[in-house]
């Protein structure tokens, strides 16, 4: 029995097929989670940076559907906010703001809008969740939100 042939006609067809579907695949919801954990800014303030948490998120095209919860703060938590950073791990600025019970434990749910720009910085792991509280003006519990 001879064994078949790929031309190759066969082999630019599947390619094309196969870039064909990157848009497809592009556009679908991706799924994100974080843990929440204390991190101080400096030893002073330590002691009242406590607590845990955790978040999900999930982006569908540039809308960004938050959920989560934290408990154990030292004071009622004042703000929450998605910041981007220029890499997982490096703190940077605040690029959106979203509404946290004014409590030391509570859940949290957002749904944000974010820029072409906030969505690459996303999906490259460079946007993480910070929650401030009386105690730890300065942040609270920080999360980045990872695949």
């Amino acid at each position: 029995m001879a064994t078949p042939r790929v031309s190759r006609n066969h082999v630019t067809n599947a390619a094309a097929l196969l870039l064909a579907l990157v848009p497809l695949a592009a556009g679908a919801a991706d799924d994100f989670k974080a843990r929440l954990a204390p991190v101080p800014i400096d030893a002073t303030n330590s002691a009242t940076t406590t607590g845990v948490g955790s978040a999900t998120a999930r982006l569908d095209g540039t809308t960004l559907k938050l959920n989560g919860s934290f408990s154990g703060l030292h004071g009622p938590a004042t703000i929450a906010q998605l910041h981007g950073g220029v890499a997982t791990g490096v703190r940077g600025p605040s690029i959106a703001d979203f509404t946290i019970p004014q409590a030391q434990n509570g859940q949290f749910s957002a749904e944000l809008k974010l820029t072409a720009e906030q969505v690459d910085a996303l999906r490259r792991g460079r946007i993480y969740i910070q929650i401030h509280s009386s105690a730890a003006p300065d942040g609270n519990l920080w999360g980045w939100l990872l695949p």
